[in-house]
């Protein structure tokens, strides 16, 4: 297995376990990564997720070369479907993801790496991590959807400094441009993803859904669009237990306010 996987109470760690490759993504590591995502999306044991690296050198260095290397020879054909199919069928995966999906970036996030972070729902990076997107220094651009996400997250310009140059930004940097949510020492780094995973958890999962869902799809639309998407997610919630115990615990609180 490349990935590990343990439970913190509701909260699932997943751990891309490759430290001797930099956790570098070969083809069964992300097809191990899809496969897990897709049975815990209907695991209601399972309220979010953590998602790091072996180590404390990298997050992930990126796609495995070896494995990119092997496709580009047999022609594009093979390398469509077993780089861009595959990476972008991954990083797909995880922004749809039902669930909050937390980046805990443990050291480098390179290329694929970096496009799993720009994927990931919130992202909280020690302070010795680095994000590069070095695909052009290999002849190509971002295949793992990287060209599209990072200047949605971050701008225009700033996602073409990236990567038009192949260069590297520290995590300070990558917060100050709204890549990630925290900057934290390493140390505090799964603990830190862990307590932000809690306080999300303590609301119904049937709102953190809606709200995961709503802006995922409503994020590149027209703010009309957009509105549209916001009221037929507000529509599910209305009938769930969800709502009717919040209504009620603030009700309460009202109500002793009040006397």
């Amino acid at each position: 297995m490349s990935i590990t996987v343990r439970h913190a109470a509701s909260t699932a760690v997943i751990t891309i376990d490759r430290p001797d490759k930099l956790n570098a993504l070969d083809f069964t590591t992300i097809d191990e990564l899809s496969a897990w995502l897709d049975n815990a999306s209907t695991d209601d044991s399972i309220r979010s997720v953590v998602l790091t690296g072996s180590g404390d050198r990298a997050f992930s260095a990126g796609a495995d070369i070896s494995c990119l290397a092997q496709s580009i020879d047999a022609g594009t054909a093979h390398a469509l479907q077993d780089i861009v199919a595959r990476g972008q069928g991954l990083t797909r995966r995880i922004e749809q993801f039902s669930k909050p999906v937390i980046a805990a970036v443990n050291g480098l996030a390179y290329g694929g790496g970096c496009e799993i972070v720009e994927a990931t729902h919130l992202a909280v990076a020690a302070d010795h991590a680095s994000f590069a997107k070095p695909e052009i220094s290999l002849g190509f651009p971002p295949p793992f959807g990287g060209s599209q996400r990072l200047p949605r997250h971050i701008g225009r310009k700033r996602a073409l400094e990236m990567i038009l140059t192949g260069d590297a930004v520290d995590a300070q940097r990558a917060h100050e441009m709204g890549l990630i949510n925290h900057v934290v020492p390493a140390s505090d780094l799964l603990a830190t993803a862990l307590e932000l995973a809690v306080r999300i958890e303590r609301h119904a999962p049937t709102a953190v859904h809606a709200c995961l869902a709503a802006v995922t799809r409503g994020i590149n639309l027209p703010i009309d669009e957009g509105l549209a998407v916001e009221a037929a997610w507000f529509a599910t919630t209305v009938p769930t237990a969800g709502v009717r115990r919040g209504l009620d615990r603030f009700l309460s609180r009202s109500d002793m306010t009040s006397q």
